[in-house]
């Protein structure tokens, strides 16, 4: 009777649990704070929403791309894929404040035509919004580590 098939296998378990355990050890310093993590969620003073910062190569991975908020102050569009809905069907987007960082900010929908949003309030002209990686930003606000 072999048996090398059940011992090979549960070895490979083993080896690859010890291997993310070595991967989430790294993230976590001496004292058990995390020191290089991919992203951090900077609560406003205000009480309005937070700030999210990611490192360079969180950005990359996630592939995470912006377009402007096309139109004027009465007339403002943003593609339809920044559109973010929350549980209560409001919507807004998520702006980049700068590269890296990205905070959610209201946006009012007044129309939808193709691929483009009517905004009747909304983010400034020339805003950059993220139109692509919108829901793993929401995975960070939350608390979402993809651990779960």
């Amino acid at each position: 009777m072999r048996t090398g098939r059940p011992y090979g296998i549960a070895s490979l378990s083993v080896a690859a649990g010890l291997a993310l355990a070595g991967c989430q050890a790294s993230a976590v310093g001496t004292e058990g704070s995390v020191t290089d993590a991919p992203a951090r969620v900077e609560p406003a003073a205000d009480g309005g929403p937070a700030q999210l910062i990611l490192i360079e190569e969180a950005v990359l991975r996630l592939g995470i791309t912006t377009e402007p908020v096309a139109g004027s102050d009465s007339d403002l569009s943003m593609p339809y894929s920044a559109v973010v809905y929350d549980a209560e069907g409001a919507t807004w987007a998520f702006v980049e404040l700068e590269p890296g960082v990205y905070q959610r900010e209201s946006a009012t929908i007044s129309s939808i035509d193709g691929d483009r949003a009517g905004l009747s309030d909304g983010p400034e002209p020339g805003t950059p919004v993220v139109t692509v990686g919108a829901p793993e930003l929401v995975g960070v606000e939350a608390g979402i580590s993809g651990g779960e």
